[in-house]
């Protein structure tokens, strides 16, 4: 599968037609998900950003956020950035998490969030993407002020450089939508 973009051909790579330092890496993605998502097929022609997307994804998944939080930091740097792919990606995802179906629905919709600390990572979230990290200290310790710390301003950091990888590489490949997220299907 390829798309052509102004005259370029982006490969979405399955692990016969990837470069070879992404072959060992796509076959942990099918080992982790039964199938090589086309996102992880598209970083593929470039090793060292499926690696770093592979990595971040751990690490941010063995951060301090619990399931609501991490899909709270994922799905808000999804909507925002109008990522066609993620947002039906992690409404999967979330799902799988067993995140409660209103969160989910809020992130999708652009809605507030009922509870007032996953709304205040919400905002700090949007907050940091939008002025890209330039956050005043009246935001910061509002954030602290619905019971985060440090450690978790520093991780949503971690999670948008994840989310920058994948949002950016799905802009530009126009990654088609792997059957498993297809029901999730998301227009902004």
């Amino acid at each position: 599968m390829s798309t052509t973009v102004t005259g370029e051909t982006l490969k979405i790579h399955n692990i016969d037609t990837a470069p070879e330092a992404s072959k060992s890496l796509l076959e942990k993605s099918k080992k982790s998900y039964g199938y090589v998502p086309n996102l992880h097929g598209a970083l593929a022609e470039a090793p060292g950003l499926l690696e770093a997307y592979q990595t971040m994804h751990e690490l941010f998944m063995n951060s301090s956020f619990d399931s609501d939080e991490l899909t709270v930091v994922w799905q808000t740097i999804n909507v925002e950035h109008e990522c066609h792919y993620c947002v039906p990606a992690h409404t999967a995802i979330a799902k799988a998490m067993k995140v409660d179906d209103t969160i989910i629905e809020a992130l999708r919709n652009k809605t507030p969030l009922a509870k007032p600390k996953l709304e205040a990572l919400r905002s700090m979230t949007l907050a940091l993407v939008r002025n890209r990290g330039v956050v005043s200290q009246e935001e910061i310790a509002a954030f602290y002020e619905a019971g985060f710390g440090q450690r978790q301003l520093l991780e949503i950091i971690l999670g948008l450089s994840q989310k920058v990888i994948s949002n950016y590489t799905n802009h530009i490949a126009e990654t088609t939508l792997d059957d498993a997220f297809k029901q999730f299907d998301w227009k902004n």
